[in-house]
């Protein structure tokens, strides 16, 4: 049984990726880093991909983060081996170049929920629970949470949920803005492909440069932000989408975008 299953769906244009170990809750085992390293490496210059999610087998589970059962007894240098690993999972999900949205049904805790909070975009279902429970196991997240957390919510929130390691419901993960919208558990994967397919309608270059502009510039100052969302900007125009964008508007016609 594969720990991770790969779908392909409308004509290839959404990528699905499930972790596939319901028994343990989707835990993170080093198979599992191993599998979504490889499969993020392929989807993310694969240029017939569009959409990328992720989500988790069954509905108790998302994922709960590093599989302690696998890490008991590990030495200290193992640990940190098996841990840079999922460091580069996590730096892959924040660096990804096409659109990322996380499907969390269940729990998302500890790596779990740091690998949600590096997607572009979070649904959830109505029983999904978000934390970062490391304190509570004599660690802290270590593969982006202590940084992510504070952009989704004020200050006092993020060092909450840091300090007591409590679990965030979905209903209240979405008033804090951690979450797109709260969806029922049957419907979760059909809302989430509905959003896939809005994005995977627009040109993939402009997509790709809307994510760049925002994530390069939004920590800069306003007015930095903005030369850098030109630049990218400035790349839109000199691409054939422009071109096909302008005429289909005139046309009153569906665009025909490039892959690329």
């Amino acid at each position: 049984m594969s720990v991770l299953i790969e779908e392909r769906i409308d004509n290839g244009q959404v990528a699905l990726l499930t972790i596939n170990r319901p028994q343990s809750l989707n835990s993170l085992n080093t198979e599992v880093g191993l599998k979504l390293k490889e499969a993020m490496e392929a989807l993310s210059y694969d240029p017939s991909v569009r959409v990328i999610v992720i989500t988790g087998s069954g509905e108790k589970s998302f994922s709960t983060g590093g599989d302690f059962k696998e890490r008991n007894g590990m030495t200290d240098d193992e640990w940190k081996q098996q841990h840079r690993l999922f460091e580069e999972v996590a730096k892959q999900f924040r660096q990804c170049p096409k659109p990322l949205i996380a499907a969390v049904n269940g729990f998302a805790l500890g790596g779990g929920c740091e690998l949600a909070l590096s997607c572009d975009i979070v649904f959830a279902s109505k029983n999904a629970k978000f934390g970062l429970p490391e304190v509570t196991r004599g660690i802290i997240p270590g593969i982006g949470g202590t940084q992510t957390i504070g952009r989704f919510v004020p200050k006092g929130v993020a060092m909450e949920l840091l300090m007591t390691g409590r679990h965030m419901p979905a209903e209240e993960a979405f008033r804090r803005g951690i979450v797109n919208e709260v969806i029922e558990s049957e419907e979760l994967i059909n809302k989430v492909l509905d959003s896939c397919r809005l994005i995977a309608k627009n040109s993939p270059n402009a997509v790709r440069l809307a994510k760049k502009a925002y994530r390069l510039g939004i920590d800069h100052p306003i007015e930095d932000g903005v030369e850098i969302a030109l630049e990218c900007y400035n790349q839109t125009v000199t691409h054939p989408d422009r071109m096909e964008g302008s005429q289909a508007f005139v046309e009153k016609r569906s665009p025909k975008y490039q892959n690329s």
